[in-house]
């Protein structure tokens, strides 16, 4: 099939933008039947406020927060946010703990 390049109007900035023959033969190779409905600067703009969860084994960072080990006292990083009286454990005394049960 010969594809022939088309302007598309963006749905979120209203611009025009060229949808080429190269990038519809990809579309179709990859099975996509839609057409684009972002312009290539609101994709990418998009993609990165998605934090670039495209694919699998991609998540965007995890914030981390600074701790003390209840069990040995040394400094470590914890995914969660401590609150007063609630143990924090490393990774080390965690798993120690955790085995135990």
């Amino acid at each position: 099939m010969a594809y022939q390049e088309k302007s598309i109007v963006c749905c979120d900035c209203g611009a025009t933008f060229a949808f080429s023959a190269e990038e519809q033969e990809f579309f179709a190779t990859k099975g996509y039947t839609n057409e684009p409905k972002r312009c290539p600067t609101c994709r990418a703009t998009r993609k990165e406020r998605q934090g670039n969860s495209s694919g699998y084994g991609q998540r965007s960072v995890r914030q981390m927060y600074p701790a003390v080990c209840s069990e040995c006292g040394k400094q470590t990083e914890v995914p969660f946010e401590p609150r007063n009286g609630k143990p924090v454990y490393c990774r080390d005394c965690y798993n120690k703990i955790n085995s135990r049960r």
